[in-house]
């Protein structure tokens, strides 16, 4: 009863049109699945998915790309880890993606929640798909407030409709994208209705939201200038890996003059970066003109910078 529901609705409300719903491609699921992870679908859409492809069509033209052109491609969209391990990825595995849940475990940046949906979407196997949206719903039909992920998943399997599981995981997705929301959930026209406990008690505090603080980290730094051209670095560390940077320093010279304060929130801290600016006479090979600034990857607080010491016509 509860999969002829979730099918009339999803035949009647699904985002069919979703381009990734509309491949067979394994390649092309894969890119939307990673670019989906912490991202909304409209960013997603309108300035990423199209225009990644278009650079890097298959899995064979990714993996003999630089990676500083898959950094540029992905700048702005955050979690570069995620850009790196697609170049990675496709360097292991071209010309085309393995296709066991098993074997894309192995490689690096497939979690099973991306391995699922690959072998559900591209492969048509049986598994449960399980982004966000979808464990709140099972853990508002279940009520539960902390459950353990392999818990989940075997719910998650449990409920699974094994004679079309590829669009009952589509629809399952698209109810907890539109319908089944974190606040003010639409039960009346939710499929899962008769079967959710969380519906039938009023709450819809599931899972329970943990408060997360989140702590400050205080940084100076200074963009360095000459004959119009900025001092910058390709990053070694492993924050931001790969994307290019002004210069942080512990101390500021007494002949830098102050630019601007500048804030970027981070999934585990938010940066707070006191900005100084620097007219140097010495050059080097890392003084890069603002043509060639537009060709690297540049993190979204060195985004700011760079865009604060234009506005101040410095160059």
């Amino acid at each position: 009863m509860v999969h002829k529901k979730l099918h009339d609705w999803y035949a009647k409300n699904g985002r069919k049109d979703l381009p990734w719903r509309n491949t067979n491609d394994p390649y092309h699921i894969y890119i939307s699945e990673v670019m989906l992870q912490q991202t909304q679908v409209k960013t997603v859409l309108e300035r990423y998915y199209f225009q990644f492809l278009e650079k890097f069509p298959s899995l064979e033209v990714l993996s003999h790309a630089d990676l500083d052109e898959v950094l540029k491609m992905w700048e702005g969209l955050g979690y570069y880890t995620r850009a790196k391990n697609l170049h990675k990825t496709a360097q292991i595995t071209q010309p085309k993606l393995p296709e066991t849940y098993e074997a894309l475990l192995e490689l690096p940046g497939i979690g099973k929640n991306t391995a699922s949906a690959i072998c559900a979407f591209a492969y048509k196997q049986n598994l449960a798909v399980m982004e966000a949206n979808v464990k709140r719903i099972l853990c508002r039909i279940h009520v539960l407030k902390n459950p353990k992920e392999e818990a989940l998943r075997e719910l998650a399997l449990k409920m699974l409709d094994c004679e079309n599981p590829y669009d009952y995981n589509q629809a399952i997705m698209d109810i907890g994208a539109t319908i089944c929301k974190v606040k003010n959930p639409i039960c009346d026209e939710c499929p899962f209705s008769l079967i959710c406990k969380a519906y039938k008690e009023k709450n819809f505090l599931y899972p329970e939201k943990k408060r997360k603080i989140v702590p400050t980290r205080e940084v100076n730094i200074v963009v360095r200038h000459h004959n119009k051209k900025l001092y910058l670095k390709q990053r070694k560390g492993r924050f931001l890996h790969g994307l290019w940077g002004f210069e942080e320093v512990d101390e500021v010279s007494v002949d830098a003059e102050f630019l601007t304060d500048v804030e970027q929130k981070y999934t585990h801290f938010k940066l707070e970066a006191k900005v100084y600016v620097l007219h140097v006479e010495d050059h080097q090979d890392l003084y890069l003109s603002l043509d060639k600034i537009d060709q690297v990857a540049l993190s979204g607080v060195d985004k700011k910078i760079l865009a604060y010491f234009l506005t101040d016509n410095r160059v």
